[in-house]
């Protein structure tokens, strides 16, 4: 095994009660990131870390592969990444002798996916060996260039110098700011292994605007719902 699709859908929610679960565009939030993984050619296993039977049960029947329940100490409201990919890693290596090379992090709570996107994100980490991992990124609706912090009880700008004055300039003359929008995560098991889930050189993705869809609040399942069927009926996808 090269590449493994690791979907993370653990039972707590505290946004949205039993959120994997919920319904947009016809499928459960775990049946689309499932979905994402099957369209791809590149993955070779596709597998839902998850502490919960009836998250189980619906991974299973969208055509994943549950081997194994999270331990409850790693399905916390707290839990980093880090350690439940980690989890995985060392299941695989310890109960069937596998490694892959590449791990692909499919949210569930990204359920606008266009068709190929897995294999692109994929090829475009495997052209570039010198990178630690790729990460989706969506522009940032606010530039840190115009954000601060406070020192003793005066503002000192987060990025640049007092000197440089960035905070004053017009938004279109400071840098683009990225942020992660939680699409697409492909990172090398040699990363993860290391103990992180990006590493030092990080490629960008840069995500479609539809595409950039995340679901934390009530609100955001009729906008996703919406973003689905928009990213899911276009012809070129």
């Amino acid at each position: 095994m090269r590449v493994l699709a690791l979907i993370p859908a653990r039972g707590g929610s505290q946004g949205i009660p039993r959120k994997n679960l919920a319904e947009v565009g016809g499928r459960s939030l775990v049946a689309w990131a499932v979905a994402a993984a099957q369209e791809s050619a590149r993955v070779d296993r596709i597998i839902v870390s998850t502490d919960d039977d009836e998250i189980a049960a619906a991974a299973t029947a969208a055509g994943a592969e549950v081997p194994f329940l999270r331990p409850s100490h790693l399905a916390g409201h707290d839990t980093t990444d880090l350690p439940v990919f980690v989890h995985a890693l060392d299941w695989l290596a310890t109960e069937q002798g596998q490694h892959p090379s590449i791990v692909v992090h499919l949210r569930p709570t990204s359920p606008a996916r266009r068709r190929g996107l897995v294999d692109d994100a994929i090829a475009h980490l495997q052209a570039h060996p010198e990178a630690s991992s790729l990460r989706s990124v969506s522009p940032s609706p606010l530039t840190p260039w115009k954000m601060y912090e406070e020192r003793d009880g005066f503002l000192a700008p987060l990025l640049g110098s007092i000197e440089q004055e960035a905070f004053n300039q017009p938004r279109q003359q400071l840098p683009p700011a990225w942020i992660h929008d939680g699409v697409i995560d492909v990172v090398r098991t040699e990363t993860l292994r290391a103990g992180s889930m990006s590493g030092p050189r990080i490629l960008a993705w840069h995500s479609d605007a539809a595409e950039a869809v995340d679901i934390d609040h009530p609100e955001d399942l009729a906008r996703a719902d919406a973003a689905v069927r928009s990213v899911r009926e276009r012809p070129d996808r």
